[in-house]
């Protein structure tokens, strides 16, 4: 079995799964209804530490799917309200407090990244630049690669 072969089925399969097309006011409604009959059943919100691996683009498309969910949930409890359904009877509260955990934790992670940037500027701005230095701390700093291959 060759190498890349269990990744090209993998990447053959990815492209043949298709998502419904929605659009507009579509995209508030779930499964087409504004209120869905069965309880749709949700997994977990995302932990700070599983976030903390993502790169910056998933962040951004998770915060646009959270975004989206909540904004569903929102008018389905409008349509609720509207139609003079109870909260106890139609309720999808777990859910909206899943999206706002994890639109916080998003943006925690987000907030640590931005201040381990900030202080690594400071960091590199604190630095004296390697050309004042003694050839006697440059040979300390530098690792030994970087002295024999001069580019």
């Amino acid at each position: 079995m060759n190498f890349l072969s269990k990744y090209t089925t993998c990447l053959s399969a990815a492209k043949s799964t298709q998502t419904p097309l929605r659009r507009g006011l579509e995209e508030f409604f779930e499964r087409g209804l504004a209120l869905p009959k069965e309880h749709t059943v949700t997994g977990r919100a995302w932990r700070a530490a599983e976030l903390r691996l993502k790169s910056f683009d998933d962040l951004h498309k998770l915060w646009y799917l959270n975004l989206k969910e909540r904004n569903l949930l929102s008018t389905q409890k409008a349509e609720a309200k509207r139609h003079g359904i109870q909260p106890t009877a139609f309720t999808n509260k777990s859910r909206v407090i899943k999206c706002k955990k994890n639109m916080a934790r998003i943006l925690f992670v987000l907030n640590e990244r931005r201040i381990q940037f900030e202080l690594a500027q400071q960091a590199l701005k604190s630095q004296p630049a390697l050309s004042t230095l003694p050839e006697s701390v440059k040979s300390e700093i530098e690792p030994a690669s970087i002295q024999n291959n001069p580019l």
